[in-house]
């Protein structure tokens, strides 16, 4: 599960450009995720679409990702959506398909996962409040 070198450098922008302004936008749709190292709630910026009492999303790098090893670690998250939290669990799906799922979220959120995914995940939030 090594990294390429175009997967280093997503991941670099991502972390140190892009995620920091996404996370400043008031109505961007945030994952907060508990670290699995530090405890700590980290926030990750992502698109997907609330579907009744589910959050469905699908992470370009899957396994790879952050957020994903700290789901592992703690299901537990919050989704920011139009601005509000919502507790929830969160269900990694390895058997879903992937690319289908993202035929029925926002297009203009998955520009960047179609582009540099390497590792496609769909994860559903199921949401508590």
């Amino acid at each position: 599960m090594t990294d390429t070198p175009r997967d280093r450098v997503t991941k670099f922008f991502q972390k140190n450009v892009a995620n920091r302004l996404m996370r400043r936008l008031p109505f961007q749709t945030l994952l907060e995720t508990t670290g699995r190292k530090s405890g700590e709630p980290r926030t990750t910026p992502l698109g997907g679409r609330r579907i009744g009492d589910t959050f469905w999303f699908v992470s370009e790098f899957g396994e790879k990702s952050d957020y994903i090893r700290n789901i592992k670690a703690d299901p537990h998250v919050r989704v920011r959506l139009n601005g509000r939290w919502h507790r929830g669990t969160a269900h990694l799906l390895p058997d879903d398909d992937a690319r289908a799922r993202m035929r029925t979220l926002p297009q203009y959120n998955n520009v960047g996962v179609r582009a540099f995914g390497t590792n496609l995940l769909t994860v559903r939030v199921d949401l508590i409040d």
